[in-house]
């Protein structure tokens, strides 16, 4: 029997390999989190990984959710209806709280095609109509955890004793990690805790069960239980650099229409609405 000091040895639930499609001449993507899968992906909404150039995107509205920008190669040029424009370069992120209404426009640099990933968190019913929030996590200044063979940037959360300051709604852990061949260790997390792991180099075993990843694929944790903590053996077979995701699941419904996330159709409505009449 367990007692409220041991740790729970995660296994893996599911492993798929994303699947890149071509949308135009400037851009290709893949889903890592496909939508509609509210429950089961809870805080989670979706994840996309993008290869773009300048002009994919215009300017368009977010509500009711977190945007979780990481840059994995690249330059690209952020513009904000709140705090104004910046620009993010290979291995910094940006997480933007969208809440009550915010209009936004992320667009490669001229000339150049940039490598990144999207994921969109979901924000509790109390919370959505939040106060718009914008913040870069330049990757010189986040946390970094020194394991043998491996190194661990901490965008989210907490590990050990280190701890990232950065502010979100929903409890996140985000987590670049590289590591050398054969390096071993357990990344710990609550057990309340829901998420998955995404292999963007190399190839390693991860979970109670070892089970084998790859560069391109997406592994979702299984379930802790009731268990107050736990943790997610992972092993490099080769060079790796992987990502983690984990949060607090959000348990409510989730309404999705394009650039909104409400939990209701009548909140949905009332976005468009208030997007129409300039109130963002």
């Amino acid at each position: 029997m367990m007692t409220n000091l041991d740790v729970f040895s995660r296994g893996i639930k599911s492993v798929r390999t994303t699947q890149f499609q071509r949308n135009s001449d400037i851009h290709t993507m893949a889903w890592v989190v496909e939508p509609g899968h509210w429950e089961e992906h809870d805080p989670f909404l979706l994840m996309a990984h993008d290869h773009m150039r300048s002009g994919v995107f215009g300017i368009h509205p977010h509500r009711g959710m977190e945007t979780v920008t990481f840059l994995i190669d690249g330059n690209l040029n952020h513009y904000d209806s709140k705090h104004g424009t910046g620009v993010l370069h290979a291995g910094d992120a940006q997480w933007m709280t969208a809440g009550r209404g915010v209009e936004h426009l992320e667009d490669a640099a001229k000339g150049e095609t940039v490598n990144l990933l999207q994921l969109w968190v979901n924000i509790p019913s109390g919370q959505k109509m939040s106060p718009s929030r914008y913040q870069d996590l330049r990757k010189s200044d986040m946390p970094v955890i020194h394991e043998k063979g491996a190194e661990i940037r901490l965008f989210s959360g907490s590990l050990g004793d280190k701890a990232s300051d950065t502010l979100n709604i929903a409890p996140v852990t985000m987590a670049e990690i590289n590591m050398e061949p054969g390096a071993a260790f357990k990344y710990e997390i609550p057990g309340s805790y829901n998420g998955f792991l995404y292999i963007l180099e190399g190839e390693g075993s991860f979970g109670s069960d070892s089970t084998v990843g790859k560069q391109g694929q997406v592994l979702w944790m299984g379930s802790a239980g009731t268990a107050e903590r736990s943790e997610i053996k992972i092993e490099a077979r080769s060079g790796m650099r992987v990502m983690l995701y984990a949060g607090e699941p959000i348990r409510e419904p989730v309404v999705a229409r394009g650039p909104f996330v409400m939990n209701t159709e009548q909140e949905i409505i009332q976005a468009y609405r208030d997007y129409r009449d300039g109130k963002f």
